[in-house]
Protein backbone atom coordinates (compact mmCIF):
# COMPACT_ATOMS: atom_id res chain seq x y z
CA UNK A 1 0.00 0.00 0.00
CA UNK A 2 2.37 2.56 0.78
CA UNK A 3 4.48 1.83 -2.45
CA UNK A 4 1.31 2.49 -4.20
CA UNK A 5 0.47 6.01 -2.53
CA UNK A 6 4.41 6.52 -3.25
CA UNK A 7 3.65 6.34 -6.79
CA UNK A 8 0.68 8.95 -6.79
CA UNK A 9 1.64 12.29 -8.88
CA UNK A 10 1.79 15.28 -6.90
CA UNK A 11 -0.66 17.73 -8.14
CA UNK A 12 0.86 21.74 -8.58
CA UNK A 13 -1.01 24.60 -9.44
CA UNK A 14 0.86 23.79 -12.82
CA UNK A 15 -0.14 20.85 -13.61
CA UNK A 16 -3.74 21.80 -13.64
CA UNK A 17 -5.63 22.25 -16.89
CA UNK A 18 -6.06 25.37 -18.87
CA UNK A 19 -9.75 26.41 -17.90
CA UNK A 20 -9.40 25.81 -13.99
CA UNK A 21 -6.46 27.78 -14.02
CA UNK A 22 -7.92 30.42 -15.88
CA UNK A 23 -11.12 30.22 -13.79
CA UNK A 24 -8.77 30.63 -10.64
CA UNK A 25 -6.72 33.70 -12.08
CA UNK A 26 -9.64 35.61 -13.05
CA UNK A 27 -10.17 36.19 -9.13
CA UNK A 28 -7.15 37.99 -9.10
CA UNK A 29 -6.77 41.25 -8.37
CA UNK A 30 -4.76 42.69 -11.13
CA UNK A 31 -1.47 43.26 -8.78
CA UNK A 32 -1.55 39.49 -8.30
CA UNK A 33 -2.33 38.89 -12.14
CA UNK A 34 1.07 41.10 -12.99
CA UNK A 35 2.76 38.42 -10.26
CA UNK A 36 2.01 35.89 -11.72
CA UNK A 37 3.80 36.80 -15.16
CA UNK A 38 7.16 36.03 -12.87
CA UNK A 39 6.63 32.87 -11.40
CA UNK A 40 6.94 30.85 -14.10
CA UNK A 41 6.10 30.90 -18.70
CA UNK A 42 3.08 29.14 -17.98
CA UNK A 43 1.30 31.38 -15.61
CA UNK A 44 2.98 34.34 -17.83
CA UNK A 45 1.17 33.27 -20.86
CA UNK A 46 -2.18 32.26 -18.55
CA UNK A 47 -2.21 35.62 -16.73
CA UNK A 48 -2.24 37.55 -20.39
CA UNK A 49 -5.06 35.83 -21.14
CA UNK A 50 -7.54 39.05 -22.63
CA UNK A 51 -10.76 38.02 -20.71
CA UNK A 52 -8.93 37.84 -17.68
CA UNK A 53 -8.20 41.86 -17.96
CA UNK A 54 -11.49 42.95 -19.15
CA UNK A 55 -13.42 43.04 -15.54
CA UNK A 56 -10.06 45.41 -14.22
CA UNK A 57 -10.72 47.60 -17.27
CA UNK A 58 -14.68 47.98 -16.43
CA UNK A 59 -13.80 47.82 -12.42
CA UNK A 60 -11.04 50.45 -12.30
CA UNK A 61 -10.96 52.64 -15.49
CA UNK A 62 -14.81 52.12 -16.36
CA UNK A 63 -13.76 51.46 -20.00
CA UNK A 64 -16.79 50.17 -21.84
CA UNK A 65 -17.11 47.56 -24.57
CA UNK A 66 -17.51 50.75 -28.00
CA UNK A 67 -14.60 52.54 -26.14
CA UNK A 68 -12.77 49.34 -26.66
CA UNK A 69 -13.60 48.46 -30.03
CA UNK A 70 -12.59 52.56 -31.12
CA UNK A 71 -9.34 52.09 -29.35
CA UNK A 72 -9.26 48.84 -31.18
CA UNK A 73 -6.76 47.91 -28.35
CA UNK A 74 -6.70 44.38 -26.18
CA UNK A 75 -8.10 45.15 -22.47
CA UNK A 76 -4.59 43.76 -21.40
CA UNK A 77 -3.26 46.96 -23.30
CA UNK A 78 -5.88 49.23 -22.21
CA UNK A 79 -5.42 48.46 -18.69
CA UNK A 80 -1.70 49.10 -18.97
CA UNK A 81 -1.87 52.15 -20.83
CA UNK A 82 -4.97 53.78 -19.08
CA UNK A 83 -2.64 52.50 -15.70
CA UNK A 84 0.73 54.08 -17.50
CA UNK A 85 -1.52 57.50 -17.65
CA UNK A 86 -3.55 58.01 -14.48
CA UNK A 87 -2.22 54.71 -12.02
CA UNK A 88 -1.37 56.82 -9.27
CA UNK A 89 -4.73 57.41 -9.01
CA UNK A 90 -6.33 53.78 -9.19
CA UNK A 91 -7.90 53.93 -5.70
CA UNK A 92 -10.44 57.11 -6.70
CA UNK A 93 -10.46 57.08 -10.38
CA UNK A 94 -13.56 54.93 -11.07
CA UNK A 95 -15.78 56.64 -8.20
CA UNK A 96 -14.76 60.10 -9.62
CA UNK A 97 -14.55 59.25 -13.06
CA UNK A 98 -18.45 57.86 -12.50
CA UNK A 99 -19.46 60.97 -10.89
CA UNK A 100 -18.58 63.41 -13.68
CA UNK A 101 -19.91 60.68 -16.18
CA UNK A 102 -23.17 60.71 -14.44
CA UNK A 103 -23.23 64.64 -13.94
CA UNK A 104 -22.74 65.06 -17.29
CA UNK A 105 -25.16 62.64 -18.52
CA UNK A 106 -27.98 63.88 -16.61
CA UNK A 107 -27.08 67.77 -17.38
CA UNK A 108 -26.63 67.71 -21.08
CA UNK A 109 -30.54 67.95 -21.87
CA UNK A 110 -31.37 69.71 -19.28
CA UNK A 111 -28.41 72.36 -19.03
CA UNK A 112 -26.32 72.30 -21.87
CA UNK A 113 -24.50 75.46 -21.26
CA UNK A 114 -23.18 74.17 -18.13
CA UNK A 115 -21.53 71.14 -19.54
CA UNK A 116 -20.31 73.19 -22.37
CA UNK A 117 -18.60 75.39 -19.77
CA UNK A 118 -15.81 72.22 -18.60
CA UNK A 119 -12.48 72.56 -19.16
CA UNK A 120 -10.66 69.54 -20.49
CA UNK A 121 -8.52 67.99 -17.97
CA UNK A 122 -4.83 69.35 -16.15
CA UNK A 123 -1.65 67.40 -17.35
CA UNK A 124 0.32 65.69 -14.38
CA UNK A 125 2.76 68.36 -15.18
CA UNK A 126 0.12 71.03 -14.82
CA UNK A 127 -1.02 69.36 -11.59
CA UNK A 128 2.75 69.39 -10.04
CA UNK A 129 3.38 72.72 -10.82
CA UNK A 130 0.52 74.10 -8.83
CA UNK A 131 2.28 72.00 -5.93
CA UNK A 132 5.57 73.41 -6.32
CA UNK A 133 4.14 77.16 -6.38
CA UNK A 134 1.81 76.57 -3.31
CA UNK A 135 4.17 74.12 -1.56
CA UNK A 136 1.70 71.82 -0.64
CA UNK A 137 1.00 68.29 -2.04
CA UNK A 138 -2.70 68.17 -3.51
CA UNK A 139 -5.15 65.28 -2.60
CA UNK A 140 -5.06 62.39 -4.86
CA UNK A 141 -8.96 62.27 -5.41
CA UNK A 142 -8.53 66.41 -6.44
CA UNK A 143 -5.64 65.67 -8.87
CA UNK A 144 -7.76 63.09 -9.98
CA UNK A 145 -10.60 64.85 -10.69
CA UNK A 146 -9.23 67.88 -12.54
CA UNK A 147 -7.00 65.10 -14.49
CA UNK A 148 -10.89 64.37 -15.92
CA UNK A 149 -12.14 68.32 -15.48
CA UNK A 150 -10.01 71.00 -15.14
CA UNK A 151 -12.60 72.87 -13.40
CA UNK A 152 -15.23 75.36 -15.57
CA UNK A 153 -14.92 78.21 -17.30
CA UNK A 154 -16.02 81.48 -15.16
CA UNK A 155 -20.10 81.51 -15.83
CA UNK A 156 -23.10 81.84 -14.90
CA UNK A 157 -24.91 79.21 -13.55
CA UNK A 158 -22.11 77.77 -11.73
CA UNK A 159 -21.99 73.55 -11.59
CA UNK A 160 -21.70 73.79 -8.07
CA UNK A 161 -25.44 74.86 -7.27
CA UNK A 162 -27.69 78.44 -6.93
CA UNK A 163 -29.67 80.42 -4.82
CA UNK A 164 -31.84 83.07 -5.20
CA UNK A 165 -34.04 84.71 -2.86
CA UNK A 166 -35.29 88.36 -3.03
CA UNK A 167 -32.29 90.87 -2.60
CA UNK A 168 -29.87 87.60 -2.40
CA UNK A 169 -28.30 85.59 -5.25
CA UNK A 170 -25.47 82.87 -5.54
CA UNK A 171 -24.10 81.07 -8.62
CA UNK A 172 -20.93 79.10 -7.55
CA UNK A 173 -18.32 77.94 -10.34
CA UNK A 174 -16.41 74.90 -10.28
CA UNK A 175 -12.43 76.89 -10.09
CA UNK A 176 -9.88 75.68 -12.51
CA UNK A 177 -6.28 74.73 -11.18
CA UNK A 178 -4.18 77.48 -11.40
CA UNK A 179 -7.19 80.10 -10.51
CA UNK A 180 -7.49 78.16 -7.14
CA UNK A 181 -3.82 77.71 -6.76
CA UNK A 182 -4.40 81.86 -6.84
CA UNK A 183 -6.76 82.31 -3.86
CA UNK A 184 -4.39 79.57 -1.97
CA UNK A 185 -4.48 80.79 1.60
CA UNK A 186 -1.74 81.48 3.69
CA UNK A 187 -3.14 83.65 6.57
CA UNK A 188 -3.56 82.88 10.08
CA UNK A 189 -7.40 81.63 10.05
CA UNK A 190 -7.62 79.90 6.32
CA UNK A 191 -3.89 78.65 6.42
CA UNK A 192 -3.41 75.93 3.40
CA UNK A 193 -6.67 76.04 2.53
CA UNK A 194 -7.50 76.08 -1.62
CA UNK A 195 -11.11 77.62 -3.10
CA UNK A 196 -12.72 74.67 -4.80
CA UNK A 197 -15.26 76.89 -5.83
CA UNK A 198 -16.20 80.90 -6.57
CA UNK A 199 -19.27 82.77 -6.78
CA UNK A 200 -18.87 86.35 -8.71
CA UNK A 201 -21.90 87.63 -6.82
CA UNK A 202 -20.99 86.52 -3.30
CA UNK A 203 -17.34 86.04 -3.56
CA UNK A 204 -18.05 82.94 -1.89
CA UNK A 205 -15.58 79.93 -1.97
CA UNK A 206 -15.92 76.24 -0.61
CA UNK A 207 -12.30 75.16 0.79
CA UNK A 208 -10.62 72.41 0.81
CA UNK A 209 -7.46 71.71 3.49
CA UNK A 210 -4.44 70.53 1.89
CA UNK A 211 -2.50 70.08 5.20
CA UNK A 212 -4.13 69.77 8.96
CA UNK A 213 -3.58 73.55 10.32
CA UNK A 214 -5.55 75.18 13.19
CA UNK A 215 -7.82 72.85 13.93
CA UNK A 216 -8.88 71.05 10.60
CA UNK A 217 -8.46 68.00 9.42
CA UNK A 218 -6.61 67.69 6.35
CA UNK A 219 -8.41 67.27 3.41
CA UNK A 220 -11.72 68.54 4.95
CA UNK A 221 -14.08 71.02 2.86
CA UNK A 222 -15.70 73.74 4.30
CA UNK A 223 -17.43 77.02 4.18
CA UNK A 224 -15.56 79.29 5.93
CA UNK A 225 -17.52 81.37 8.64
CA UNK A 226 -16.15 84.92 10.25
CA UNK A 227 -16.03 84.79 13.88
CA UNK A 228 -18.11 88.50 13.78
CA UNK A 229 -17.56 88.37 17.91
CA UNK A 230 -14.08 87.89 18.16
CA UNK A 231 -10.98 91.25 17.97
CA UNK A 232 -8.92 88.45 16.17
CA UNK A 233 -9.47 88.67 12.30
CA UNK A 234 -7.89 85.20 12.49
CA UNK A 235 -10.85 83.61 14.02
CA UNK A 236 -12.77 81.80 11.33
CA UNK A 237 -15.31 79.12 11.80
CA UNK A 238 -15.93 76.48 9.60
CA UNK A 239 -19.33 74.55 8.03
CA UNK A 240 -17.86 71.42 6.98
CA UNK A 241 -19.15 69.83 3.82
CA UNK A 242 -17.18 67.29 2.96
CA UNK A 243 -14.54 64.75 4.93
CA UNK A 244 -12.59 64.72 1.29
CA UNK A 245 -12.80 65.76 -2.07
CA UNK A 246 -14.49 62.07 -3.01
CA UNK A 247 -16.77 62.92 -0.24
CA UNK A 248 -17.96 66.07 -1.34
CA UNK A 249 -17.93 65.91 -4.85
CA UNK A 250 -19.62 62.39 -4.67
CA UNK A 251 -22.32 63.43 -2.78
CA UNK A 252 -23.17 66.68 -4.22
CA UNK A 253 -23.56 64.63 -7.67
CA UNK A 254 -25.64 62.13 -6.54
CA UNK A 255 -28.29 64.74 -5.31
CA UNK A 256 -28.17 66.23 -8.72
CA UNK A 257 -28.52 63.37 -10.37
CA UNK A 258 -31.13 61.73 -8.36
CA UNK A 259 -33.16 65.05 -8.64
CA UNK A 260 -33.22 65.72 -5.40
CA UNK A 261 -31.64 69.30 -6.28
CA UNK A 262 -34.17 70.65 -8.54
CA UNK A 263 -33.16 71.74 -11.82
CA UNK A 264 -35.08 75.93 -12.64
CA UNK A 265 -33.82 77.61 -15.47
CA UNK A 266 -31.05 76.18 -16.23
CA UNK A 267 -29.58 76.27 -13.35
CA UNK A 268 -28.98 73.71 -10.05
CA UNK A 269 -30.45 74.84 -6.48
CA UNK A 270 -29.18 72.70 -3.43
CA UNK A 271 -32.50 72.57 -1.64
CA UNK A 272 -33.22 69.20 0.13
CA UNK A 273 -36.25 67.91 0.06
CA UNK A 274 -37.28 64.94 3.15
CA UNK A 275 -40.01 62.81 0.85
CA UNK A 276 -41.76 62.29 3.99
CA UNK A 277 -42.22 65.74 3.83
CA UNK A 278 -45.60 65.65 1.86
CA UNK A 279 -49.51 66.54 3.37
CA UNK A 280 -52.51 66.15 1.44
CA UNK A 281 -55.43 67.74 2.28
CA UNK A 282 -58.51 66.99 -0.02
CA UNK A 283 -57.14 67.63 -3.92
CA UNK A 284 -54.16 70.01 -2.61
CA UNK A 285 -50.88 68.56 -2.00
CA UNK A 286 -47.91 70.35 -0.14
CA UNK A 287 -44.03 69.36 0.24
CA UNK A 288 -40.99 71.56 1.06
CA UNK A 289 -37.56 71.60 0.81
CA UNK A 290 -34.88 73.66 2.56
CA UNK A 291 -31.27 74.67 1.94
CA UNK A 292 -28.94 76.13 4.83
CA UNK A 293 -26.82 79.23 3.62
CA UNK A 294 -23.77 79.41 4.97
CA UNK A 295 -22.76 82.85 3.47
CA UNK A 296 -25.63 84.87 5.90
CA UNK A 297 -25.05 82.22 8.93
CA UNK A 298 -22.59 82.83 11.83
CA UNK A 299 -21.73 80.52 14.34
CA UNK A 300 -20.81 84.03 16.71
CA UNK A 301 -22.89 85.06 17.44
CA UNK A 302 -25.45 82.29 16.31
CA UNK A 303 -27.53 82.66 13.71
CA UNK A 304 -28.43 79.93 11.11
CA UNK A 305 -30.18 81.40 7.98
CA UNK A 306 -32.47 78.53 6.06
CA UNK A 307 -34.62 78.77 2.94
CA UNK A 308 -36.94 76.67 2.29
CA UNK A 309 -39.17 76.23 -1.00
CA UNK A 310 -43.01 75.28 -0.64
CA UNK A 311 -44.97 73.32 -3.83
CA UNK A 312 -48.79 73.56 -3.20
CA UNK A 313 -50.25 71.21 -6.32
CA UNK A 314 -54.12 70.41 -6.72
CA UNK A 315 -54.93 67.06 -8.04
CA UNK A 316 -55.06 67.01 -12.16
CA UNK A 317 -58.52 65.08 -11.28
CA UNK A 318 -60.03 67.53 -8.99
CA UNK A 319 -63.42 68.36 -9.71
CA UNK A 320 -63.71 72.07 -11.97
CA UNK A 321 -65.54 73.41 -9.12
CA UNK A 322 -62.98 72.93 -6.26
CA UNK A 323 -60.49 75.98 -7.63
CA UNK A 324 -59.79 77.88 -5.15
CA UNK A 325 -57.28 81.04 -3.72
CA UNK A 326 -55.05 81.49 -0.77
CA UNK A 327 -55.99 84.11 1.72
CA UNK A 328 -53.69 83.62 4.84
CA UNK A 329 -51.02 81.43 6.32
CA UNK A 330 -50.30 80.39 9.94
CA UNK A 331 -46.90 79.26 10.60
CA UNK A 332 -45.67 77.47 14.15
CA UNK A 333 -41.52 77.45 14.16
CA UNK A 334 -40.22 76.04 17.43
CA UNK A 335 -36.31 76.14 17.59
CA UNK A 336 -34.13 73.57 19.07
CA UNK A 337 -34.52 74.69 22.81
CA UNK A 338 -38.38 74.56 22.25
CA UNK A 339 -39.50 78.16 21.81
CA UNK A 340 -42.02 78.72 19.82
CA UNK A 341 -43.33 81.17 17.15
CA UNK A 342 -46.19 82.20 15.86
CA UNK A 343 -46.77 83.77 12.72
CA UNK A 344 -50.33 84.58 10.72
CA UNK A 345 -50.67 86.49 7.92
CA UNK A 346 -52.39 87.46 4.39
CA UNK A 347 -50.98 85.58 1.51
CA UNK A 348 -47.48 84.02 0.53
CA UNK A 349 -44.99 86.70 0.20
CA UNK A 350 -47.43 88.74 -1.36
CA UNK A 351 -49.32 86.70 -3.60
CA UNK A 352 -52.90 85.49 -3.27
CA UNK A 353 -52.47 82.36 -5.82
CA UNK A 354 -55.40 81.11 -7.78
CA UNK A 355 -55.24 76.63 -7.46
CA UNK A 356 -57.01 74.95 -9.88
CA UNK A 357 -57.05 70.77 -10.83
CA UNK A 358 -53.62 70.58 -12.59
CA UNK A 359 -52.12 73.87 -11.10
CA UNK A 360 -48.95 74.23 -9.71
CA UNK A 361 -47.70 76.93 -7.67
CA UNK A 362 -44.21 76.89 -5.71
CA UNK A 363 -42.66 80.08 -3.98
CA UNK A 364 -39.79 80.52 -1.93
CA UNK A 365 -39.07 82.08 1.68
CA UNK A 366 -36.25 82.38 4.85
CA UNK A 367 -36.25 81.91 8.28
CA UNK A 368 -33.53 82.26 11.10
CA UNK A 369 -32.97 80.48 14.37
CA UNK A 370 -30.69 81.57 16.87
CA UNK A 371 -30.14 77.80 17.65
CA UNK A 372 -28.54 74.98 15.07
CA UNK A 373 -31.84 73.26 14.27
CA UNK A 374 -35.73 73.73 14.43
CA UNK A 375 -38.79 73.13 12.32
CA UNK A 376 -41.90 75.11 11.16
CA UNK A 377 -45.91 73.74 10.09
CA UNK A 378 -48.80 75.09 9.50
CA UNK A 379 -51.66 75.75 7.61
CA UNK A 380 -52.85 77.71 4.58
CA UNK A 381 -56.40 78.81 4.79
CA UNK A 382 -57.97 78.80 1.01
CA UNK A 383 -61.61 79.88 -0.15
CA UNK A 384 -63.35 78.10 -3.13
CA UNK A 385 -63.70 80.03 -6.12
CA UNK A 386 -67.68 79.03 -7.09
CA UNK A 387 -68.32 79.54 -3.29
CA UNK A 388 -66.38 82.25 -1.82
CA UNK A 389 -68.04 81.91 1.80
CA UNK A 390 -66.74 78.61 2.01
CA UNK A 391 -63.34 78.45 3.72
CA UNK A 392 -60.86 75.77 4.44
CA UNK A 393 -57.54 74.64 6.08
CA UNK A 394 -54.55 72.92 3.97
CA UNK A 395 -51.74 71.16 5.91
CA UNK A 396 -48.06 72.04 5.59
CA UNK A 397 -46.01 69.38 6.69
CA UNK A 398 -43.59 69.64 9.67
CA UNK A 399 -40.00 70.07 7.77
CA UNK A 400 -36.98 70.19 9.75
CA UNK A 401 -33.37 72.07 9.35
CA UNK A 402 -30.41 71.94 10.65
CA UNK A 403 -27.02 73.67 9.64
CA UNK A 404 -23.73 71.43 8.87
CA UNK A 405 -21.52 70.48 11.25
CA UNK A 406 -19.03 73.28 12.70
CA UNK A 407 -15.85 73.65 14.19
CA UNK A 408 -14.93 76.59 16.31
CA UNK A 409 -12.05 78.67 15.39
CA UNK A 410 -9.23 77.59 17.66
CA UNK A 411 -8.11 81.37 17.86
CA UNK A 412 -11.57 81.84 20.00
CA UNK A 413 -10.09 79.36 22.00
CA UNK A 414 -6.99 80.79 23.52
Amino acid sequence: MAAMEAELPVMTLESLPTDPLLLILSFLDYRDLINCCYVSRRLSQLSSHDPLWRRHCKKYWLISEEEKTQKNQCWKSLFIDTYSDVGRYIDHYAAIKKAWDDLKKYLEPRCPRMVLSLKEGAREEDLDAVEAQIGCKLPDDYRCSYRIHNGQKLVVPGLLGSMALSNHYRSEDLLDVDTAAGGFQQRQGLKYCLPLTFCIHTGLSQYIAVEAAEGRNKNEVFYQCPDQMARDPAAIDMFIIGATFTDWFTSYVSNVVSGGFPIIRDQIFRYVHDPECVATTGDITVSVSTSFLPELSSVHPPHYFFTYRIRIEMSKDALPEKACQLDSRYWRITNAKGDVEEVQGPGVVGEFPIISPGRVYEYTSCTTFSTTSGYMEGYYTFHFLYFKDKIFNVAIPRFHMACPTFRVSIARLF
